[in-house]
């Protein structure tokens, strides 16, 4: 009889540790349920890495995903949600005749989450939503801050597969928190009998550790005794460890506070064996199933030990045998000093950090699939750095095992700063991240002000701002000029008396609308530009001046109060979490933008596009905002300080937004980055050892000349950063990119 199929006898449950989209389309699946007695799957980060980019299984849900305004994590778990439902439907009947014991699916959470309460709670509820199956576990890592986020789950019913558990202590916790669960979820009404749970005790993980340590302390015993007493534990710990984890399963849930619940119809947490293929060619391929093998157990296997397992596994019941060695053997191990709980503790952090390690090699299989999916509608960025390409891939590791990426996006102020009143200022400042996500539901409100405007009759805009309100109006009346149909945008960030007039002289102030913009609101000129033109349009159109005037501001500003006062035509608000230099994708921008007839809902459908391709799941390696970064703040250590762009004719006022950017963000403190704009390129033996080139170029408008520059710079040996835009609506692409490269850029620095 097939082995596999026996373990049912002894009470354990053979769980596939494995998934893959073919697996369940080709009725492999199915055979190993009809054949094998296959009674639940497991699958991680690791998994779904080998999987996706192992096959050509997802190609096409990624190619779907990706044409979609979604991100990479985002297309990740849509294809892993699909498999967990395939695969949780193939196991439905499982799932019935064992009355709900057997048949689950198991999908992690993201594992930068192992240490994070509240977010593994909100993303655990999330993915369970998602999934819809009665038969899905969720997996939960099993430290700490893991704790009462099982504990709180549980209460709401959603199953439970606590993973990454080594320690007899902590999987203790985990099944006292277990208890826990339900009976809040008793106290609430809820049906205990519907909820089911496993604790993943990790195996051979264990024996791979403590065999390395025996191997360096044998290696310095001089007493052939002791020595002997070291060799006889090669192989025996992970073993007893798991033994007693067993034992303590049986005294928790022989106690009164279970059998209250059990009376309910609560089922035990079964203790579910995992990590059990052998990595060590000396030892038995099965042998972390055959000693494992008892009542109410699981035990997850890979593949090869599966098949192994099959083939010559042995089968009864072993896990309640030489319990007394068992204890024998730990106390082996203290004695010749080796700390079994420092062994778990350092398994635990590893483990954590080999899941996290995994997912973002994941994210960047994804993320490249996407990136060729997407091809021109993502401007590309490609670099030739010279002898300078090792420091910035070295920086890129350092960023990555920071985790500075995930930390930007978490809004952690330490990243730049140390010095608490100054954090105060960070973590209020980074708004800039999402706004353009933000703006998605305003786009209708915001063409609705265009349609008013375009509809009373407005020939001219003239935006009145200065610096970071003023900046990027600017490009975009440069790049896009005027839109047939729409008002003229104009300009006005000084305070020149001749500029003034000029402006005055060559508008019909009868068909003129009036942008203030300030973020504070109690900027002097702006408010002087206010004063003085609205008196200007006092005299042309009388009590009707403030229907000619639109306000941008942050709520509750001085100007905000003003433009109330005069009853101007439409007051729109800033984003305070928002500086003036970050706010190109805010009001301060896109108002602008609908108002001059561009179209806004592509806009930002494809500035969404960068921005997804920046997020926090995306690692610094393939992260283009974070790699540019990167690039800028690397050579700026190293010297190349100036940084000078070189943009494209239709391109050409880009420069000027980006040397605000990163001139004020980097050059607070005494040091930073220099731009450079508005030079023209010339022979590379002019240049210093102190540049960093940045050629924006646009495909459809290239400069031959220009071109033929550049590539004579790379040629001599300077570094440049190359962005290639295939169309001028990805405008709102570059304001995102060199916003995350310029802060990554400051926390380098």
């Amino acid at each position: 009889m097939n082995p596999l199929v026996q373990l049912r006898e002894c009470g354990q449950s053979p769980w596939y540790d494995y998934i893959r989209r073919g697996m369940i389309t080709s009725g492999q699946l199915q055979r190993l349920i009809d054949q094998d007695g296959l009674m639940g799957m497991t699958s991680n980060p690791a998994i779904f890495e080998k999987a996706i980019a192992g096959s050509t299984d997802y190609d096409d849900a990624i190619q779907r995903a990706a044409s979609e305004l979604i991100g990479v994590k985002e297309i990740y778990e849509r294809v892993a949600i699909k498999d967990i439902q395939d695969a949780a439907d193939v196991m439905r009947p499982v799932y019935k005749s064992s009355q709900g014991r057997d048949g689950y699916v198991s999908l992690e959470v993201s594992p930068d989450l192992a240490f994070d309460t509240q977010g593994t709670i909100e993303e655990a509820v999330r993915l369970h939503a998602a999934v819809a199956r009665k038969n899905v576990m969720i997996k939960v890592p099993g430290t700490l801050e893991g704790l009462p986020a099982i504990e709180e789950l549980l209460s709401r019913g959603i199953n439970i597969n606590v993973t990454l558990l080594f320690s007899v202590v902590m999987y203790e916790q985990v099944a006292w928190r277990y208890i826990r669960g339900l009976e809040r979820l008793a106290a609430n009404g809820g049906d205990v009998g519907q909820v089911a749970s496993v604790a993943s005790f990790f195996v051979n993980r264990i024996d791979n550790l403590i065999d390395k340590q025996l191997e360096t302390k044998i290696k310095k015993e001089s007493n052939a005794g002791q020595r002997g007493v070291m060799e006889g534990l090669f192989g025996k710990v992970a073993i007893a460890n798991a033994k007693l984890a067993y034992q303590k399963y049986e005294e928790i849930f022989e106690s009164q506070d279970f059998q209250a619940l059990k009376a309910k119809g609560a089922r035990v947490q079964r203790v579910l064996w995992a990590s059990t293929g052998t990595k060590n060619p000396n030892y038995p391929d099965t042998l972390y199933v055959d000693q494992l093998i008892g009542p109410d157990t699981v035990n997850t296997m890979p593949e090869a030990t599966f098949a192994a397992f099959r083939d010559h596994g042995i089968v009864k019941n072993t896990i309640q045998e030489g319990l007394e060695e068992a204890k024998a053997t730990m106390q082996r191990l203290a004695d010749v000093g080796i700390s079994i709980d420092e062994v778990t503790d350092t398994l635990l952090t590893d483990g954590a950090k080999l899941f996290v390690d995994a997912f973002d090699q994941l994210m960047g299989v994804i993320s490249r699939k996407r990136a060729d999916v997407l091809g021109a509608k993502l401007d590309r960025v490609t670099y030739a750095l010279g002898a300078m390409q090792n420091s910035v891939d070295k920086a890129l590791i350092d960023i990555q095992q920071n985790n500075l990426v995930r930390r930007i996006w978490a809004k952690d102020p330490t990243v730049w700063h140390q010095d608490p009143e100054a954090q105060k200022i960070i973590r209020h400042a980074l708004g800039w991240l999402t706004i353009s996500q933000e703006q998605l539901p305003h786009i209708a409100r915001l063409q609705a002000v265009a349609k008013d405007i375009k509809e009373a009759g407005f020939k001219h805009v003239l935006l009145l701002g200065m610096g970071g309100s003023s900046l990027c109006p600017e490009v975009l009346r440069m790049t896009y000029g005027v839109i047939d149909g729409y008002p003229e945008l104009h300009v006005l960030d000084s305070t020149v008396p001749s500029q003034v007039r000029s402006f005055e002289q060559h508008v019909d102030w009868s068909k003129t609308l009036c942008i203030v913009a300030s973020k504070s609101g109690s900027t002097t000129e702006p408010l002087v530009f206010q004063k003085y033109f609205f008196e200007r349009m006092r005299q042309v159109v009388g009590d009707k001046a403030g229907q000619h005037f639109v306000a941008i501001t942050d709520p509750g500003s001085l100007l905000e109060g003003v433009a109330t006062t005069l009853k101007f035509r439409h007051i729109l608000p800033g984003v305070p979490e928002i500086g003036g230099r970050y706010s190109a994708l805010s009001n301060f921008g896109i108002v602008p933008a609908v108002l001059m007839g561009l179209n806004i809902e592509q806009f930002l459908h494809q500035t969404e596009r960068m921005r997804h391709s920046c997020e926090a799941s995306v690692s610094a390696q393939e992260n283009p905002g974070v790699r540019l970064g990167a690039v800028l703040g690397t050579l700026a250590k190293a010297g190349r300080d100036k940084l000078t762009f070189v943009t494209s004719p239709a391109l050409w006022d880009l420069g000027a937004w980006l040397e605000q950017l990163v001139a004020e963000s980097t050059g607070k403190e005494g040091k930073g980055i220099i731009p450079v704009e508005g030079e023209s390129v010339v022979g590379p033996e002019v240049y210093g050892q102190d540049r960093l080139f940045a050629y924006i170029r646009y495909e459809q408008g290239v400069d031959p000349e220009q071109e033929a520059k550049v590539m004579a710079l790379e040629q001599a040996g300077h570094p440049v950063i190359r962005i290639d835009m295939a169309d001028l609506m990805n405008l709102g692409q570059e304001f995102f990119l060199w916003e995350m490269a310029t802060a990554v850029a400051g926390a380098l620095l």
